[in-house]
């Protein structure tokens, strides 16, 4: 046999066949990894595609459940809002469609020689009757009685507010609350201090000198667009008791604007029409803790005011401050004088909430008359709504706690003094009172 010889050409070729066969077999499972990793990645990329078309689609329904819940939201505020308008006092009782709720105060009362308490005084300083229910549609019915009020503190039942109130009339041309209608007795909308003289809502126990308010049958207007609201009213403005003679009506309008939702402001004016001096006898509006009435002498027929007001209220998570400030101009026909005035008046207050439910709250007010006005603030009634004075400033610092919105203590001290137009000083009518405030 012949033998094979190995050379070192031999050898080499052996060694590169040796080499290609085993890096040949060992590239068959690599490029089988290749192409399962190939495949893998193209069925994550579909199954990418499919998650962000879901995705998408998700967002696109996310985004338009949003938008509706939004809708919703803002048409259930507007609803609580025409609500609240009509049915200021939440809670009470439900009697089938009717909501019956009431509202009070105890009080302990005490002022200088001149007040009006001047030898202490427990009474029940507030109670009020209010009365809901629903007529039609949109269409709602509220009345007040007032059993007892600082102003009537005799046990003599007055009816207050009684009104029908159609809301949202301004669907029929698609928009929300833009113009609802009151009609029926109704308060004066006239700055912001009347929606907040109530024993339960005010902080202190006082309201401001001038404490402008009053109620008068007539018709309504109101309704807000986006940051603006309005009132428009045309009122009788004449006592509750008396027929009306002249016929000349009071109108009072109202502007608010909220820029932040933190900031309030708005501007009032009012004219409360000519009233006889002898059958109407006294205006619907208070002023000072009295009816408007004539200044003049005997022969004087007929009287009137005119009003304007600017107010201003900011609040944060602990409490607000509020301002108002405003000018009144009466005028008479009386033959014998002329009783023109000219009378400027402001108010500033602020609540700070304290820990622990208390809270503390102050005002300063003043009426400015240079020539004589009666102002009865504190003093006697029968003397100050007569006698004219030319100045009278407030100071009122209260200290409050509240157990709920339901129930509040309050007390407060009060400084109040003044000249009349003979020069002689008021200084004898601070106040000292602590009261009880409830709600059902």
């Amino acid at each position: 046999m012949r033998k094979i010889k190995w050379g070192k050409s031999h050898a080499a070729r052996l060694g590169v066949i040796a080499s290609t066969v085993f890096f040949s077999l060992s590239a068959v499972p690599l490029l089988a990894d290749d192409t399962n990793l190939e495949q893998e990645v193209s069925e994550l990329r579909q199954q990418n595609t499919v998650l962000q078309q879901q995705l998408q689609r998700q967002s696109s329904l996310l985004y338009s459940l949003s938008k509706k819940v939004e809708g919703l939201e803002a048409q259930s505020a507007d609803h609580e809002n025409a609500a609240e308008n009509a049915s200021p006092k939440p809670g009470g009782f439900s009697l089938g469609k009717v909501n019956l709720s009431g509202e009070g105060g105890v009080a302990f009362f005490d002022t200088g020689s001149d007040g009006f308490v001047p030898e202490s005084d427990f009474r029940v300083d507030e109670a009020r009757l209010f009365l809901d229910a629903p007529i039609w549609d949109e269409v709602y019915f509220h009345t007040e009685v007032d059993l007892i009020t600082r102003e009537n503190p005799s046990l003599n039942a007055q009816l207050n507010e009684l009104y029908l109130d159609a809301q949202d009339i301004s669907r029929l041309w698609g928009q929300d609350n833009q113009f609802n209608l009151r009609a029926g007795r109704i308060y004066f909308p006239f700055g912001e201090e009347y929606l907040s003289r109530n024993v339960i809502d005010d902080p202190l126990i006082s309201r401001s000198l001038s404490d402008i308010w009053g109620v008068s049958p007539g018709i309504e207007a109101y309704g807000s667009f986006d940051k603006l609201s309005y009132f428009l009213a045309v009122q009788n403005g004449y006592n509750a008791f008396a027929q009306d003679i002249e016929g000349d009506k009071s109108i009072t309008g109202k502007v608010g604007y909220d820029p932040f939702p933190w900031l309030h402001l708005s501007v009032s004016g009012m004219r409360t029409g000519t009233l006889h001096a002898q059958n109407d006898v006294y205006s619907a509006v208070w002023f000072g803790d009295s009816l408007f009435s004539s200044i003049g002498s005997a022969a004087t027929t007929r009287f009137q005011a005119y009003l304007t007001e600017g107010d201003v209220s900011a609040h944060w998570h602990s409490g607000y401050v509020s301002a108002f400030g405003g000018y009144m101009l009466y005028s008479d026909n009386d033959p014998t004088s002329d009783n023109g005035r000219n009378i400027f008046y402001y108010s500033v207050e602020g609540v700070q909430n304290l820990p622990k439910k208390f809270y503390a709250a102050a005002r300063f007010s003043e009426i400015l008359a240079g020539e004589g006005f009666p102002i009865v603030g504190y003093g006697n009634f029968g003397e100050y709504s007569e006698d004219l004075s030319t100045q009278l400033w407030r100071l009122s610092l209260g200290l409050g706690y509240r157990f709920s919105d339901d129930l509040i203590i309050k007390a407060e001290y009060s400084m109040e003094q003044g000249l009349e137009t003979d020069s002689e000083e008021r200084n004898h009518e601070d106040f000292l009172g602590t009261e009880a405030a409830f709600q059902f």
